[in-house]
């Protein structure tokens, strides 16, 4: 487990408190970045939105659209903009264990006075629980989950990339239902309502399946999982790819916390709306989050900032 990269120093060398002026809390992941503004005291000023920030897309994107979101979130408190070097800044990005992505990421910080990094499943667990024991499953563009346990370690599973893992989430749901969409063009399974509906959005033929698969990315995959939920009804393999992806999020769940003794939140579009395939033992632990994911990352910031007092 990768510890929070903290900016400065984690004894808090050059920190000058006397010109921190806001704090700014980030979720960011594979199709939209969050972020929320705050004064020193931490009264609400604004938020704003933008595009992925998940560092597997881009370092420059990311940071291109974490200072869209803050600038936003700026306009809406009635700021022309803010300065960097006047705000803490934390920030809960999906791509953050990918070492390299997250030293690259943190090489091209345009001043900010201070900054905590860490994965937007911790900030999330932070968010969900204020800080106190608990477990999260985050579940949107991506899928990961966390756990704070009582002794102080932190537990992470899942989140091993769309690629290759993030089982049941948007990029998972979208990817099964393309693959769906090619068998049935060649003729090898059944098409259905599914697969006609990956077909109006990607395209009927080889050749237009095959561009969308080359440039669709995270972000392009997860946007055809809604036609999974869509269609489950009158699609077998559409409702069959849902109760996996439910099985996929039970797994992820116990194994965070095998004897269930840690309060869990469920976060993100997919996992929220998946929370009904979930057996009643399950759900019977799941408890409402306290806050989101920027709410965890303004958490983040203050205690990095606290630990280096």
């Amino acid at each position: 487990m990768l510890p929070t990269y903290l900016y400065p120093s984690v004894n808090g060398a050059g920190l000058n408190l006397a010109d921190l002026r806001y704090f700014l809390g980030v979720d960011g992941g594979g199709t939209g970045t969050r972020v929320r503004l705050t004064d020193a005291q931490g009264v609400l000023l604004g938020q704003g939105a933008a595009g992925p920030s998940a560092l597997g897309q881009g370092i420059e994107q990311a940071w291109r659209h974490i200072q869209q979101a803050v600038l936003a979130a700026a306009r809406q408190a009635g700021l022309d903009s803010i300065e960097p070097a006047q705000c803490a800044i934390g920030l809960g990005l999906s791509g953050v264990s990918v070492k390299t992505q997250a030293q690259a990421f943190l090489a091209q910080q345009p001043g900010y006075l201070a900054l905590a990094l860490d994965g937007d499943g911790y900030t999330s667990l932070l968010g969900a629980h204020g800080g106190q024991p608990g477990a999260v499953v985050a579940v949107g563009t991506g899928s990961v989950g966390e756990a704070l346990r009582r002794d102080g370690s932190r537990v992470c599973s899942s989140g091993w990339g769309w690629i290759c893992g993030d089982e049941g989430s948007g990029a998972w749901l979208g990817l099964q239902a393309m693959r769906q969409a090619q068998q049935g063009l060649d003729g090898r399974a059944e098409v259905g309502a599914l697969a006609r509906a990956v077909w109006a959005a990607a395209g009927a033929d080889r050749q237009r399946l095959l561009a969308f698969c080359a440039s669709a990315g995270q972000q392009g995959f997860a946007a055809l999982a809604p036609l999974v939920f869509a269609h489950a009804d009158a699609d077998p393999v559409a409702e069959a790819l849902l109760a996996t992806a439910g099985q996929e999020l039970e797994r992820l769940a116990n194994s965070l916390d095998p004897a269930g003794d840690l309060p869990l939140s469920l976060s993100g579009s997919i996992a929220l709306r998946l929370a009904p395939r979930l057996s009643s033992r399950l759900l019977a632990r799941c408890t409402e989050p306290q806050g989101d994911s920027a709410a965890g990352a303004l958490l983040l910031i203050r205690q990095a900032i606290q630990g280096c007092l």
